[in-house]
């Protein structure tokens, strides 16, 4: 904690040490009240101006990184949808092949069920031997 008390002790002789410099600066100046008020006045001008400049430089600076931005972010989101888009379709295309699939087998599933159900009402061709138990197609 002293070394703290010590710190801020610095601090202010330094202070008063620049003030006092600039009092003695001041005193000895050779110039008059009137001319060391204004140059004091156009100082302080000129320190506004300075700082409007740079506010309006670092406010277009802003500005422009702004833009830079927008246009990024605007250019990530039309890849994304792109890519949403490509996606989409592929599922569909996907999906379309599926369905021919499905529908391809459930045809020849229900060929097959169908064939199984005519053998079966089909009677038996009684075998005798020497001739054929299937009949010949003309």
């Amino acid at each position: 904690m002293g070394e703290d008390n010590n710190k801020i002790n610095g601090l202010a002789w330094f202070v008063a040490g620049l003030g006092v410099g600039a009092l003695v600066g001041i005193l000895y100046a050779p110039k008059s009240g009137r001319e060391t008020r204004e140059d004091l006045i156009n100082g302080a001008r000129e320190g506004t101006e300075y700082l409007r400049n740079r506010t309006r430089q670092a406010a277009e600076q802003v500005g422009d990184l702004v833009d830079k931005g927008k246009e990024q972010v605007g250019e990530y989101v039309e890849r994304g949808r792109e890519v949403v888009d490509r996606g989409r379709a592929q599922w569909e295309e996907f999906v379309e092949r599926g369905k021919n699939l499905v529908s391809e087998q459930t045809t020849r599933v229900s060929a097959a069920v169908e064939a199984g159900r005519q053998a079966l009402k089909t009677p038996p061709v009684p075998s005798v031997p020497g001739i054929p138990s299937e009949p010949k197609e003309v």
